[in-house]
C-alpha cells in the first residue's frame, strides 16, 4: 500500500509538472519570441483574417494562382492525405486528371512537364506552397485574365521571383511560394 501511495504522488507531481507548468511555460516564451506564429501566422486584410500562411487554400478564379491539390479540400480540422499508394487506379486517375486540368487551365503545350506538387495532394492536404517553377507555369493565364501588357507581365514575373523562399536554413527543402502571399501581393500589382 505504501508503494500505491508513492506511484500516486508521482503521478500527480508528473502530471502537474508536464500537463499544466510546461505546457504554459512553453506557450509563454513563444508568445514572447515568436508572437505572429504563436498566434497562428494569421494575415490580416482590411481589419479581416483571410486566412493563415500555413494553412493552404483554394483558388479556383483564373485571377489568381492555384494551389497544389487536397486530399481534404483545405479543411483544417481531419488534416491528412488520401492515401493511396503508387499501385492505386484511383490515384493514377486523379493524377491523370489533375494533369489535364492544369494544362488545359493554363493553355499549356500537352507535353509541358507539371511539377509534382500540382498532381498530388500534400500529405497534410493543407499545404500553402508550390514551387516557382509551377507558379511561372500559371503566369501566362493570370496575365491574359487580368488583361496585363507586357510591362505588367514582367513585373508579375519579377513578383513570382521576389515571394519565393528559399530552402530553410539554406539546405533543407527546396525552394517554394506561399500561394495566398503571392495571392495578396498580385492583388496590389498595378
Amino acid at each position: 500500500m505504501k508503494t500505491f501511495g508513492i506511484a500516486i504522488k508521482i503521478f500527480l507531481v508528473f502530471t502537474i509538472l508536464t500537463g499544466i507548468i510546461y505546457p504554459l511555460l512553453i506557450t509563454g516564451i513563444a508568445q514572447v519570441v515568436f508572437p505572429h506564429q504563436a498566434h497562428g501566422s494569421l494575415i490580416v486584410k482590411d481589419n479581416k483574417i483571410i486566412g493563415s500562411e500555413l494553412i493552404g487554400q483554394q483558388f479556383d478564379s483564373t485571377l489568381y494562382f492555384s494551389s497544389r491539390p487536397s486530399a481534404i479540400t483545405y479543411n483544417p480540422l481531419p488534416s491528412g492525405g488520401s492515401n493511396y499508394g503508387l499501385t492505386s487506379t484511383k490515384l493514377k486517375n486523379q493524377v491523370a486528371d489533375r494533369k489535364k486540368q492544369f494544362i488545359k487551365l493554363n493553355q499549356l503545350n500537352p507535353a509541358t512537364e507539371i511539377p509534382s506538387e500540382m498532381l498530388f495532394a500534400s500529405a497534410s492536404g493543407l499545404d500553402p506552397h508550390i514551387s516557382p517553377e509551377a507558379a511561372k507555369l500559371q503566369i501566362n493565364r493570370i496575365a491574359k485574365a487580368r488583361y496585363f501588357n507586357n510591362v505588367q507581365k514582367q513585373k508579375l514575373k519579377t513578383l513570382v521571383e521576389e515571394i519565393s523562399e528559399g530552402p530553410q536554413l539554406m539546405c533543407l527543402g527546396e525552394s517554394r511560394v506561399n500561394v495566398l502571399l503571392l495571392n495578396i501581393a498580385l492583388d496590389k500589382l498595378k
